[in-house]
């Protein structure tokens, strides 16, 4: 039987030799990197040009002064400077497999063979459609979630999310959030977003409307947050569309919270024909199970949710119910072949000892909360505080948690290896997005960093 042309291609043993031959290349090159290193000498001029080029042509000087070049194991990434350190913020939650993955790498280089570079809603090849196929059915093994909606970024993900609610419970329009939320960065998801210094001079909508996030700290925290929301209700009642909330707050502070802060709200929701919408943008694959709802028990009552980070892709997830009219969604970007393909082989890898209580994740979450409490109580006592999050997303709060200390923090632990970020208001936190391939000894070295950046003070 004859083959189509792109079946040749899958099936060739060249091709395939090919593409091992150039990754066992990469990775011995890779293999050199051992630990965290300071820049070296000879490309301290070459790595500032780097830097200063970068912020000259964007209009703003970079955070960091991070330009990578392209080589990294593990959690382990080389700069332009000739320094390597330990990255344990991962392009904020993008690279869960770490710097240099030879399965990703492979993916990659197979979707970088398709005949397009990037594939659209019109016109798919064969990668949107097992990657569709694949997560939906893996959304749908603990919800009544069904379908799968690409496009490039949590942002798009979450503007698809909103327009469906509003399609489905038209004519409302307004949303309930939690206090600190955020959900991105475009015109409505700034809106979303509870961050006033990310939307200076944009004009408010008040379509958005808060409630409090639990507070481990108040036993009441889950009666006002119910509370506050059946007052919204009051006031609003047939306006609201739905309740889009993140499992864990991300830059609010990576404050987790119980099932049992979430089920009252989530059953007004149901009873008031509220939709319910998960934003896992950040949580997706992080939190012990592929997604938080399942880390929470709470799938049963989602009508959306929306991922990217992890997948490489953003996605929209929805149930039959709010499958929406043909023409409200759309996108001529759904996502590279490379992205959609390695994204395809993570969640692949994800399965391989990665989930479940006694999985990987929850392995590096235990080792690495127990030696920061250990840290706080020990050489760094008071300094290293409410160690916490879900799975791979963990968060300190360091000194008093005040913002000029912890940003004074953040880049000093750079400049001593470590790569981390910061999130939350009063009190602002240290946060990482740990890597789901981190071995223990490279805890162990986080922490030596950790413990030597507290002791030399800001």
């Amino acid at each position: 039987m004859s083959s189509l042309f792109g079946q040749q291609i899958d099936n060739s043993t060249k091709i395939e030799t090919l593409i091992k031959n150039l990754v066992t290349e990469v990775e011995q090159i890779n293999a050199q990197i051992k630990t965290v290193q300071g820049a070296r000498p000879e490309f301290l001029e070459a790595g500032k040009n780097w830097i200063d080029k970068t912020g000259q042509f964007r209009g703003r000087p970079l955070h960091y002064p991070y330009v990578g070049t392209g080589s990294g194991r593990g959690p382990f990434v080389e700069l332009q400077d000739g320094s390597i350190k330990l990255d344990l913020i991962n392009g904020i939650g993008i690279h869960l497999m770490g710097h240099g993955n030879p399965r990703v790498m492979q993916a990659a280089l197979r979707g970088a063979l398709s005949d397009i570079v990037t594939q659209g809603n019109l016109q798919p090849n064969k990668e949107y459609t097992i990657f569709s196929e694949k997560i939906a059915k893996l959304a749908g093994k603990n919800s009544r979630l069904k379908y799968a909606w690409l496009s490039t970024c949590g942002t798009m993900a979450n503007e698809n999310a909103l327009k469906i609610s509003r399609q489905k419970n038209s004519p409302a329009r307004m949303v309930i959030s939690f206090k600190n939320a955020f959900a991105g960065r475009s015109t409505m998801m700034a809106e979303v977003t509870d961050n006033p210094a990310y939307k200076v001079g944009l004009p408010e909508y008040h379509e958005v409307l808060r409630v409090p996030f639990f507070d481990k700290n108040d036993p009441g925290s889950t009666e006002k947050a119910l509370a506050a929301m059946k007052e919204i209700y009051a006031k609003h009642e047939n306006n609201i569309c739905a309740f889009g909330f993140e499992p864990m707050l991300g830059e609010g502070g990576y404050q987790a919270a119980p099932r049992d802060f979430f089920i009252p709200m989530l059953e007004f929701c149901k009873e008031k024909g509220i939709a319910v919408w998960a934003d896992e943008v950040q949580t997706f694959t992080r939190t012990g199970e592929l997604f938080a709802f399942e880390t929470l028990g709470i799938g049963q009552y989602i009508d959306i949710c929306t991922i990217a980070k992890t997948a490489q892709v953003g996605v929209t997830l929805y149930t039959e119910e709010y499958n929406p009219k043909p023409g409200l969604i759309a996108g001529t970007f759904s996502g590279s072949s490379v992205s959609l393909r390695a994204g395809s082989e993570i969640l692949d890898m994800l399965q391989e000892g990665y989930l479940g209580p006694k999985g990987r994740i929850m392995q590096i979450h235990k080792k690495f909360i127990s030696m920061l409490n250990a840290l706080n109580l020990g050489s760094c006592k008071g300094k290293v505080q409410d160690a916490g999050g879900m799975g791979l997303m963990i968060a300190f709060t360091p000194f008093d948690g005040k913002k000029e200390q912890v940003d004074a923090l953040s880049k000093k632990l750079f400049s001593n290896g470590l790569i981390c970020f910061t999130c939350g208001k009063d009190p602002v936190r240290i946060r990482f997005l740990v890597p789901a391939t981190i071995q223990d000894q490279e805890i162990d070295l986080a922490i030596e960093i950790v413990e030597k950046t507290i002791l030399e003070g800001v």
